[in-house]
């Protein structure tokens, strides 16, 4: 996992600042996370403001460390010639030496938050569970400022980044020692994130990303020896009389994410052909020719004769993306895919998880995919802006994709051909979703930038253009 960013729940940072606390002195690590905290609030102003000194900052203050690690930030951009006031949810209970500290810089108590340049929000820390209080509410929905997240946003759960109700919505999050899980499945509530390390000794992460420099160190690329055949040879069963366009994206992906050959089968062959004449193009599956995996379900319908091309996908000994109505398939005769030996992908979104699962997916996305994950034997990926892939025995992947623009029609039918290319060239099952939601949430955000104006929203064709651009950014990044 040295490869990935680790994201560690709130038991895991506990037990890792509990050692810590066996080798340093009491407050160290405390004084170590609010100066850290200080450095980035400082520029902050320093970039919105012009400056430090003469600035003004609010902390909003809880009563655990959380609140501990705002006073003592604030102390420090008192040092600098900040104004600093802090508004404390419950003055009894407030950390009584970070509370010192700011008073002794001389930072002061308020009972309003005022008309400051940044708030620092220090109401709740990991042990947080549940929305934020109604007091702590009404001061937060009441802000203007930007707002800057110690650790974590207050009101977003830590593990699961579930917000069930008011919660802060940060510019900036300065995570301490560790991320957590909610800096990947809240990313819009946490803004950038900036970490401070504090000397914690981690274990290995159950929940990672993969670094975009590792995917393209590792995407395939034309050997010396390679020809047409060794690259990976990608099947795909997509499209009908109703969705040809499923059938165009999905095979246009799996070109565009440098299969060695596409074949194609299925009724959408004369659109397909029309716009990548590359591709090999066959009516029914039994006369495609050698593949070396399958992407099946994008358009394909869900009558009698798409089940008994699904039965025949599944029966091979292939490696098998099943995407869009071969999960609507699935759902109705999870048989099909249950007790397979091949690899196999699914590529639900939270409906059609909901449907292959018979619940909601609920608050803990990363818990809900590794169980289906774990019992029906295969590799999950769950769409969303956080996209979340799980496979049985191994640590659960996420790509945070820094934007919404891939929520668009057809835009998953782009996804499921960039993985079967990736499980076409041998590589595995996890880490080919993996790749393939890092490639496909780049080409998005290339799309969204290139679009005129900027802010417009795209589809799924843009995307698709901009595949290859993004592969080879991630390349580059890996050279």
């Amino acid at each position: 996992m040295s490869q990935a960013r680790g994201y560690f729940t709130a038991d895991e940072v506990r037990s890792a600042e509990a050692e810590l606390f066996t080798r340093v002195p009491g407050g160290v690590p405390m004084r170590r996370a609010a100066f850290g905290l200080a450095n980035v609030v400082a520029g902050e102003l320093r970039v919105r403001t012009g400056g430090v000194a003469g600035r003004s900052v609010t902390l909003l203050v809880g009563s655990g460390d959380n609140g501990g690690d705002a006073l003592w930030a604030g102390a420090f951009l008192r040092r600098r010639g900040v104004a600093v006031s802090a508004v404390l949810s419950n003055p009894e209970r407030a950390h009584a030496k970070g509370l010192a500290a700011l008073r002794k810089a001389g930072g002061r108590v308020a009972k309003e938050i005022g008309a400051p340049d940044l708030v620092i929000d220090g109401i709740v820390g990991i042990s947080g569970r549940g929305p934020l209080r109604p007091h702590a509410a009404e001061l937060v929905a009441g802000i203007e400022a930007p707002i800057v997240a110690a650790d974590l946003p207050s009101g977003v759960d830590p593990d699961t980044g579930a917000i069930d109700g008011p919660a802060v919505r940060a510019e900036v999050t300065v995570a301490f020692g560790a991320y957590k899980p909610v800096h990947a499945l809240a990313a819009p509530w946490c803004g950038r994130i900036e970490l401070v390390p504090i000397g914690l000794r981690l274990p290995e992460p159950g929940l990672a990303a993969l670094e975009p420099a590792a995917i393209g160190a590792r995407w395939p690329v034309p050997r010396a020896t390679d020809d047409k055949y060794t690259q990976g040879v990608t099947g795909v069963c997509a499209g009908s009389a109703t969705y040809p366009g499923a059938a165009v994206l999905c095979t246009g992906a799996a070109v565009a994410a440098t299969s060695g050959m596409v074949r194609y089968a299925g009724t959408g062959a004369a659109d397909v052909l029309a716009r990548f004449p590359e591709v090999v193009a066959s009516d029914d599956i039994s006369s495609t020719g050698r593949v070396q995996a399958w992407v099946y379900g994008p358009g394909v319908g869900i009558d009698s004769d798409a089940h008994k091309r699904l039965a025949e996908i599944l029966a091979t000994d292939l490696p098998v993306v099943v995407d869009a109505d071969g999960l609507t398939l699935l759902a109705a005769d999870p048989g099909l895919v249950r007790g397979r030996s091949a690899p196999t992908i699914l590529t639900p979104h939270a409906g059609e998880f909901a449907r292959l699962t018979g619940r909601e997916i609920g608050s803990d996305r990363v818990g809900a995919v590794r169980d289906l994950a774990e019992s029906w034997c295969l590799t999950v990926l769950l769409k969303g802006r956080a996209t979340v892939i799980a496979a049985p025995g191994c640590p659960v992947l996420v790509n945070e994709a820094g934007g919404s623009w891939a929520a668009t029609a057809g835009s998953g039918d782009v996804l499921s051909g960039i993985i079967g290319a990736l499980l076409a060239a041998g590589l595995e099952p996890r880490w080919a979703a993996a790749a393939a939601a890092r490639a496909h949430a780049l080409a998005a955000n290339l799309a969204a930038q290139e679009a005129n104006p900027a802010s417009a929203p795209i589809s799924a064709s843009p995307l698709l253009a901009h595949l290859r651009p993004a592969i080879a950014t991630l390349r580059a990044l890996g050279a």
